[in-house]
């Protein structure tokens, strides 16, 4: 385990062999596949991060199921794998211990269930998120925003509300929740308009059919310029209208950062400047080069925006005492 994950889970008090190992297990996950997220983690105070990797770890452990584009297994057995990783959820979240102790699956469901009891996450918001991905296994499409908006809620807007616990507030939970729910949807639009030629090799498109349609794409349009490294003028005004009404997300998520507690503003502001700059990037691309080649914030831009965001966290811990995390009795929920 490397040092720096061994103070973080000194920090939250997590002594527990088998539990460090777990957390261990969903660092190396979020620094490994959440590139963009595991450098905005840094910010946060150490003894928060351990709970934030086991919350990427887990949604990382589910999405896996029915993205990896390496796995042949048909829909219906990514479906009932995803039943049986509920069921498992279901039975971490009341307390018994997943098993088999060293398997990975059951370091993730440890994990993210002592994540759950410490800072008492909903259950339903673990319901929803394993409801959204049991769509991917069926529905390749959708015809307007409001009939993507369910999926968005389980897959990305219960992940902004997951987090919020851990990250803390200084007014009402429920009056940050709107804009940590939006941050979270903002955030996974940005990984639509990102990933919209990987997300067509896996037979799926999250971009609305209307909207594309008011600019003269279809999905047909999309898969022809994908296969054949075509650029379309329709479909970079399509993109770019997308990317623009993603951006009017960020605008609506942006009054919740300073509901937050000090310490965890840094990293929520860097990871939507990160996140926001994919958006900048795609633009930089003319839009449609999204169809061929997945675009990055570059290395230079991520220690940029990180850089200030090191002081003002550190500059926020300064005098702000960090109480111990206490492990709660788990609430009763769906998902018990």
């Amino acid at each position: 385990m490397p040092g720096s994950g061994r103070a973080e889970l000194d920090a939250a008090g997590i002594t527990d062999p088998g539990l460090r190992t777990a957390y261990a297990a969903c660092r190396e996950l979020n620094a490994r596949h959440g590139r963009t997220y595991f450098l905005a983690t840094r910010l946060l105070p150490a003894r928060r991060r351990p709970a934030v990797h086991a919350l990427y770890g887990f949604a990382r452990y589910a999405d896996e199921i029915v993205d990896d584009l390496s796995d042949g297994r048909p829909a219906a057995e990514r479906a009932a794998a995803l039943d049986a990783l509920a069921d498992d959820l279901a039975a971490a979240l009341g307390g018994d211990p997943p098993t088999p102790p060293g398997d990975a699956r059951a370091a993730v469901l440890a994990a993210v269930a002592d994540t759950a009891r410490r800072h008492d996450i909903d259950h339903r918001h673990f319901t929803d998120f394993i409801a959204s991905m049991r769509m991917d296994t069926h529905v390749t499409g959708y015809a307007r925003y409001a009939d993507l908006a369910p999926y968005m809620h389980g897959s990305a807007a219960v992940i902004g509300l997951q987090m919020l616990p851990v990250l803390g507030t200084v007014t009402d939970r429920a009056q940050a929740e709107p804009h940590a729910a939006a941050l979270g949807v903002a955030f996974q639009l940005t990984n639509f308009l990102r990933d919209v030629g990987d997300d067509l090799d896996r037979g799926r498109v999250y971009l609305p059919a209307d909207e594309l349609a008011a600019h003269g794409v279809d999905r047909d349009l999309l898969l022809w310029c994908r296969r054949r490294r075509a650029r379309d003028p329709r479909v970079r005004a399509a993109l770019a209208h997308l990317v623009a009404r993603t951006r009017g997300v960020y605008r609506r998520a942006a009054p919740g950062i300073p509901m937050l507690e000090p310490v965890s503003r840094a990293c929520i502001e860097c990871a939507a400047a990160l996140y926001g700059g994919i958006l900048d990037r795609i633009a930089d691309a003319d839009y449609d080069a999204v169809l061929h080649r997945r675009v990055r914030v570059p290395t230079a831009r991520r220690i940029a925006v990180a850089g200030p965001g090191l002081l003002r966290a550190g500059l926020a811990r300064v005098g702000a005492a960090e109480p111990r995390t206490t492990l709660r009795t788990p609430s009763p929920g769906p998902g018990a």
